[in-house]
């Protein structure tokens, strides 16, 4: 079929920016529908906005920097440079304030229903205008930094991110800008009065009220609280700290994590339209008109996170999800973990099962004469990592330790670098990397001489070892002592230790090297089979092109392809001749979906930490398992057909590219509950 280009769709292809976008009104949407406890969709608001700050800051600024270094750079999908992405995705930008704002004042109007009122500057009472202003007098004034900006005050540097109040002043005829910093030290949410019922109000609403009263000896002639989000998209080549950091990657990683604060400035949001403000920050800023946006709500809805010290625990459960304490396989619950990985493959699904069998098999094993070696590629890490501890037990025991520390986790860079040191303390081996891809596996390997035999138990998952996220992120992982595997995970920690890229392996497949290749080959096969050929897949993000075409062949070919993508999905499906063999379904729900499965006819299954992304397959070191024993394939064929089946949590991609409700079956079909009951978790 012809095609002709439709803004950021390009049938069969989706432009990578939109599908992200839309992925994050999905997020919006679960903050909108009823059927969710009143709390949780305030987090899904506050997730939403956050996510939008990331793209902003991630997306928006990669694009900008793509502009002015590579101005013949042209999509591969939609065929648009860079200019006309960030104009059709900016101009994608009001729509989503005016629905957070909608959405924030209808949750404000039900959590008042429930008891707690959640104030706005227009909606408060003289009596708690009087109290909000001694409030501010007295706690926030000692943390507020009032500047007049003039020849002896020169413009200040805007924060990332940090709230301002920035006035036009007047001053015996002179006109003149003020500006006033939120203090740090500022509780985001301030409590208003006693009584049964409860008030509280945002403090940034208290600064746009008061903050004036800061400038006694001027004429405030218009104001606004204004917040700017600055560029966090940074290069760090390997060169980069051989040249200039004595060969020292942290030292590189260090100096530009402090440095991200200040990277140019791709977005300013304002709470007035207020013209001359608007004009005088444009303009110090160096932005464009269209990356200015008016927000009628809040600027940051963090506060959603802690309403719930706001409601007695036993009398507002209705407002919350469930809690629950995953499960753990009975047979896990006894005896040693190592002793049970070398008589069967295990299998944990988190957040249904819980992540403690890993950890105990880490803690035995920092203990266990048999253990020799502990090796484990890290990307992110719980604030306080149970990992890290069993790490440098072991160390302390004389195993041989070797960690895998990625640096370049976007955001959790201070974090890793600050466990890195920790770790080398300890008597560990710790390096970063290898060369200029990042480290994105999740592979533990554990060498034991057991009985004067060298034996071997790997662990291999889609995510992070993070005690946090597997408590929220649907994660699959396999413990194997599979001889091969156990190999392949000796060979692979060698191959990074001496920057060997393309190593061989006997089972696994490793990006940059075999990864896209061993998909393809299992494609391929699929393709041959012709209309009997099926792939079922699942992960986050689909947007490599030479996947993309890959599949379109299948498709063409009568391959059955059902496909479960969360967020970017850059393939259009049911496009008559090209794709009408594709289904897209996208889950967004309690849980953040975050498994990686491909599963190709009755045969070949894979789990992986990789995307089908270019940056995944072709620019990260990446690994896809195949899943061996047969239970733990039925059992992951099982989720999916659940998955494929969900009709309240999922959406369907159309051929318009936009998600529908999946309307195919009457019954209603939530599979992150239907997991986690069918699980055994226990309610806690």
């Amino acid at each position: 079929m012809a095609k002709e280009r439709t803004g950021l769709i390009t049938p069969p292809y989706i432009n990578r920016e939109y599908s992200w976008l839309q992925f994050d009104d999905r997020v919006l949407d679960q903050a909108r529908d009823a059927a969710n406890p009143l709390l949780e969709r305030c987090r899904f608001l506050s997730i939403f906005i956050s996510n939008l700050d990331e793209f902003t800051r991630v997306r928006l600024g990669s694009l900008l920097n793509l502009e002015h270094h590579s101005p013949e750079y042209i999509d591969n999908k939609s065929g648009m440079n860079a200019r006309e992405q960030i104009d059709a995705i900016l101009a994608m930008f009001p729509s989503y304030y005016r629905k957070a704002d909608e959405t924030y004042l209808k949750l404000r109007r039900e959590l008042r229903k429930e008891g707690l009122g959640l104030l706005s500057y227009r909606t408060m009472t003289d009596a708690q205008r009087a109290r909000a202003q001694l409030y501010f007098q007295e706690s926030m004034i000692p943390f507020l930094s009032p500047l007049v900006l003039d020849a002896k005050h020169p413009m200040i540097r805007f924060e990332n991110q940090r709230l301002y109040l920035v006035l036009r002043l007047e001053r015996n005829g002179r006109s003149m800008f003020g500006v006033v910093s939120m203090g740090r030290r500022i509780d985001s949410l301030v409590r208003i009065g006693g009584g049964r019922k409860v008030h509280v109000i945002p403090s940034e609403e208290l600064l746009f009220l008061f903050g004036d009263s800061l400038f006694p000896s001027c004429k405030v002639r218009e104001k606004a609280l204004v917040r700017v989000t600055r560029n966090a998209d940074f290069e760090a080549s390997v060169e980069d700290a051989d040249i200039e950091y004595d060969f020292d990657f942290s030292k590189l990683i260090r100096n530009r994590v402090e440095s991200r604060g200040a990277l140019a400035a791709v977005r300013l949001e304002m709470n007035t339209e207020s013209e001359e403000l608007k004009q005088f920050l444009l303009k110090h800023l160096g932005i464009k008109k269209n990356q200015c946006f008016i927000v009628d709500g809040c600027f940051s809805y963090k506060f959603m996170f802690s309403l719930d010290e706001y409601f007695p625990h036993e009398s507002a459960s209705h407002l919350r999800y469930p809690a629950f304490k995953g499960s753990i396989p009975a047979h896990l619950q006894r005896g040693s973990m190592i002793d049970a990985a070398l008589r069967k493959d295990i299998f944990l699904s988190y957040p249904f099962q819980s992540m403690d069998a890993l950890l105990w098999l880490l803690e035995e094993c920092a203990d266990d004469p048999r253990v020799t070696n502990i090796k484990i590629t890290i990307y992110r890490l719980a604030k306080h990592s149970r990992v890290v501890a069993a790490l440098l037990r072991a160390a302390e025991h004389g195993k041989d330790v070797s960690v895998v520390m990625e640096l370049c986790a976007r955001f959790d860079e201070e974090s890793n670098l600050s466990y890195a040191e920790q770790l080398q303390e300890a008597g560990c081996t710790v390096f970063y990397g290898v060369e200029n891809y990042k480290v994105h596996s999740k592979i533990i390997s554990i060498v034991l001489k057991d009985k004067g035999k060298v034996r071997y138990i790997t662990h291999l998952g889609t995510g992070n070892y993070n005690e946090s996220t597997a408590r929220q992120y649907t994660d699959l992982n396999i413990i194997t002592s599979d001889k091969d595997i156990g190999l392949d995970g000796v060979d692979f920690f060698r191959n990074l230790a001496t920057l060997t890229v393309d190593g061989s392996y006997r089972k696994l497949l490793v990006a940059p090297f075999s990864l896209k290749k061993g998909i393809m080959a299992a494609i391929d096969r699929e393709i041959a089979k012709g209309k009997d050929g099926s792939i079922t897949c699942k992960m986050n993000s689909l947007s490599d092109k030479e996947m993309i075409d890959k599949l379109i062949e299948a498709s063409k070919k009568g391959v059955r392809i059902r496909m479960i993508i969360r967020g970017i999905c850059c393939l259009l499906p049911g496009v008559p001749g090209e794709t009408e063999n594709i289904t897209v379904k996208s889950i967004v729900g309690r849980f953040l979906e975050h498994s990686r499965i491909y599963s190709f006819g009755s045969g070949d299954m894979y789990i992986s930490s990789a995307d089908l992304m270019t940056r995944n397959i072709d620019r990260r070191v990446e690994i896809a398992t195949p899943v061996l024993n047969p239970d733990i394939k039925a059992s992951i064929k099982k989720m999916l057909e659940l998955m494929l089946r969900d009709n309240v949590k999922g959406r369907v991609l159309g051929s318009d590219g936009r998600y529908h409700m999946d309307l195919s079956d009457d019954n209603p079909i939530d599979s992150q509950e239907m997991l986690l009951a069918l699980s055994g978790a226990t309610n806690s």
